[in-house]
């Protein structure tokens, strides 16, 4: 008699296999991210890092819905992030960024104006507005002229320095700017050290720290053992993989379509130089040929040989020589 293994315990002996494996999601892969901030306490720890407040003066968080959006043609992969309203009506949208791109900073100045216009509808009243901070991730470094792992911008009064308004701000988070041994107590910094981990041994370290880190780590537990959620996980990673892959494959080729195009444009250039050169080298060297020529002709005919001698010794036609000579047929 065969044995066999009904759906349920086939089922269970799946999961019971997610669980025991060392796997665990990486939190900069933006699905990872986005379940994570699912999590009331880990959205609540999170927000409070970016407020630079205590998580004990937040009172609600919303996770509002969003979807893969692919609204705009540069927008290839769809743009995967977290938008979360608080009590008093002020939004916090944040997203991973992995690569660099053309007009990043554009985008997201144009992501931070749309959240705020959002605000809106027809017929409202401009007091609605609510502050919008636009909180960007990034595992690449987007200034490298300064070590400063996180910064905050905000418009101010160029002379002054003044703050002008506080109701937009972009904060940018470079992760590979994070130095190894984090002396400041800021928890900003902290969660990017989160959102660095590699190994389930730095999430557990990072557990010890406080309630919000316990729970963030619980909760990637859970998420990698979620066949399902490990599923759209790897999916993800792969399709972002995938992008990174041509986008690098398109940038190659046109750098070779683009040498190509210019060694012939060079070369159709360095023809027409080539060209021009010739003719005022032709130019130059006609003119000295000429000049010798009359010398010659005007120094024969002084010495009182014929126009028909002196076209043989200058080698050119007695017409020539006579024209020379201004001496008429």
């Amino acid at each position: 008699m065969t044995d066999t293994m009904n759906p349920v315990n086939l089922a269970q002996t799946k999961s019971e296999s997610l669980a025991s494996d060392d796997f665990i999601m990486s939190p900069m892969v933006d699905v990872c991210f986005v379940n994570l901030m699912r999590n009331p306490i880990v959205r609540k720890g999170f927000c409070a890092a970016v407020l630079r407040i205590s998580p004990d003066m937040i009172n609600e968080t919303e996770f509002l819905p969003r979807y893969l959006e692919q609204e705009y043609a540069d927008e290839k992969l769809g743009i995967l992030d977290v938008r979360v309203r608080l009590a008093d009506g002020s939004q916090i949208n944040a997203e991973m960024q992995v690569r660099y791109f053309d007009f990043w900073d554009e985008r997201v100045l144009f992501y931070l104006s749309k959240m705020f216009c959002e605000q809106l509808k027809k017929g409202d009243s401009y007091k609605k507005l609510r502050k919008c901070i636009h909180v960007s991730i990034l595992d690449f470094i987007r200034f490298p002229e300064d070590k400063k792992c996180y910064r905050t911008i905000r418009f101010y009064d160029e002379e002054s320095k003044e703050l002008y308004n506080d109701k937009l701000e972009l904060q940018i988070l470079e992760l590979k700017k994070l130095p190894e041994e984090i002396k400041t107590g800021e928890d900003i910094v902290n969660w990017m050290r989160f959102f660095k981990g590699k190994t389930r041994e730095e999430f557990e370290d990072m557990a010890k720290t406080n309630k919000y880190f316990e729970e963030a780590f619980n909760t990637l537990q859970k998420l990698s053992a979620d066949e399902q959620k490990r599923l759209e996980y790897e999916l993800r990673e792969k399709a972002v993989r995938d992008h990174i892959a041509y986008m690098d494959s398109a940038r190659r080729e046109g750098i070779a379509i683009g040498e190509k195009l210019g060694e012939k444009r060079g070369e159709k250039r360095g023809e027409k130089r080539g060209e021009k050169s010739g003719e005022k080298r032709g130019e130059k060297r006609g003119e000295k040929k000429g000049i010798q020529l009359v010398k010659k002709a005007f120094k024969l005919h002084a010495q009182g040989i014929s126009d028909e001698e002196i076209a043989v010794q200058c080698n050119t036609s007695v017409t020539k020589i006579r024209e020379i000579l201004d001496i008429d047929n």
